[in-house]
């Protein structure tokens, strides 16, 4: 029976894509994701399947399928970091999965900044709300990744809220994407630049 791939696909643009993610996408039969990473592969010449909110209808797919079809799961960045790989470990086993690394945003971001890493807290407020400002204290520089209800104008506004102006805030928004935008500012500079799309937030206290 064949193994379901599981593959980080990067920030987003196909020159981040590791050649060996794209030769399991090539050689699979089902390509499943969410609708903007599906649009990275036009060429594709099996069959798409969109993810949804409901989960319970890809597994059953993927269990179903898997017996004669080749089946590859993209997903936004690395699978290793807030990603539907936790989901996945609920249905299957270890045996029945292959996971394939991407780059992640947070890279991404950071090699564009031409900083380390190392020493940044990484949190989600992907659906949650971590307690970032507690990590800021603590390690004077998180980095989080956002979604549409809690994006950067949230975060510079609860910034300012819990006294925190005088901090300076990294927006990379679609990251790799035509379209990229980077915006470097106080919490103010932040709201002002407001909207964003897709983003990742980096916040440096001092």
């Amino acid at each position: 029976m064949n193994k379901i791939y599981v593959i980080g696909i990067g920030p987003g643009h196909r020159d981040y894509l590791l050649p060996i993610a794209e030769k399991h996408i090539k050689n699979s039969d089902i390509l499943i994701g969410g609708g903007r990473n599906l649009q990275s592969f036009p060429d594709y010449k099996g069959l798409k399947v969109t993810i949804t909110k409901e989960l319970a209808t890809i597994v059953e797919l993927m269990k179903g399928e898997r017996v004669t079809k080749k089946i590859a799961l993209i997903l936004s960045g690395d699978t290793g970091f807030y990603s539907m790989l936790n989901y996945m470990k609920k249905h299957f086993t270890n045996e029945e999965l292959e996971v394939i690394p991407g780059i992640s945003s947070f890279q991404y971001l950071f090699a564009k900044m031409k900083e380390p890493w190392q020493q940044t807290t990484l949190m989600s407020v992907h659906g949650r709300q971590d307690n970032y400002i507690e990590a800021l204290q603590k390690q004077g520089q998180v980095a989080l990744l956002t979604d549409s209800t809690y994006g950067p104008e949230a975060i510079a506004k609860e910034l300012l809220l819990k006294g925190y102006g005088g901090v300076a805030l990294i927006v990379g928004e679609n990251l790799s994407y035509e379209e990229e935008r980077i915006t470097i500012g106080s919490p103010e500079e932040i709201i002002l630049a407001a909207p964003y799309e897709m983003s990742v937030v980096v916040i440096k206290n001092g």
